[in-house]
């Protein structure tokens, strides 16, 4: 059995959040993507530089999660100071869902995440190397006026067979 090389293998180990997330909440992100980079092919470069300068702003689901946990461990060690010694439990279960996540690229939190659309740092990338493309920052063939030929292209380029 050979080793495999393809893009969707490399994402799929790389993105174990994705590998994680059932295959509905993939599409449905995925759909969403295809329907943005359709819709910013027909679109100007400054609008589209507009869209990768919101791209930059968008949290990705590892720095929600990094960001509540540490939120909450906080605000349950002041509770746990302040109002009773129960509350120093909530620390060891944040710290246990990090382990997990940290180990096989899961926990609760990730699955309501990916419930309500939040995007992996790879699939934020791809968004933006698309945009990038479209925009005209890498040099490849393109019809006269700087649009692609046809932006299905560009989505099949995107997502390699997914």
């Amino acid at each position: 059995m050979g080793k495999d090389f393809s893009l969707a293998g490399r994402i799929a180990k790389e993105d174990r959040v994705r590998a994680h997330t059932p295959p509905e909440f993939n599409h449905r992100i995925d759909a969403e993507l295809d329907r943005r980079i359709r819709f910013y092919a027909t679109q100007e470069k400054k609008t589209i530089s507009g869209r990768l300068e919101e791209l930059d702003r968008e949290w990705d689901t590892e720095r929600i999660l990094e960001t509540n946990a540490a939120g909450l461990v906080l605000l349950s060690m002041v509770f746990g100071v302040t109002r009773g010694r129960k509350w120093f439990l909530l620390p060891v279960v944040v710290s246990g869902f990090l382990l997990q996540h940290a180990l096989t690229g899961w926990c609760p939190p990730v699955a309501l995440l990916r419930r309500l659309g939040v995007r992996t740092r790879i699939e934020i990338e791809q968004e933006r190397y698309a945009l990038k493309f479209l925009r005209g920052d890498f040099d490849l063939e393109r019809e006269e006026g700087g649009r692609l030929r046809d932006p299905g292209e560009l989505v099949e380029a995107v997502h390699d067979g997914e």
